[in-house]
């Protein structure tokens, strides 16, 4: 039997309080222009290169906050990354591991992942 559905992520959804803060820090870690738009009063999708990332204002509570990386960020200069995300004031939680990745929080307390690739 043939499943109708494809083996392809569409978008990881990433809990946030304010959706115009969020918009903003995201898109300045992305070095994305800060044009875009929030749709329906609470949702923003990052515009990004393979599967999304939307933030939703909607589905933010404690208890919804990534408490582990779901998903990573590539970068090709680890030690860039890790610098820039240093220096955007973010709350970093590792240093970079393995010459490999490092986790750090969003506004929100999410957490992130930045690896190598």
């Amino acid at each position: 039997m043939t499943s109708p559905i494809l083996n392809q992520i569409g978008a990881v959804f990433i809990p946030v309080s304010d959706i115009e803060r969020s918009k903003n820090w995201y898109c300045r870690l992305l070095g994305l222009p800060l044009d875009g738009e929030v749709l329906f009063g609470h949702l923003y999708v990052i515009p990004m290169q393979g599967p999304g990332i939307v933030l939703d204002s909607r589905i933010f509570t404690a208890s919804a906050v990534l408490k582990v990386p779901s998903f990573h960020l590539n970068t090709e200069d680890i030690d860039a990354a890790y610098d820039f995300v240093k220096e955007s004031g973010a709350e970093l939680l590792t240093d970079i591991e393995h010459d490999h990745w490092f986790n750090f929080k969003d506004p929100d307390g999410n957490v992130l992942m930045i690896c190598r690739c």
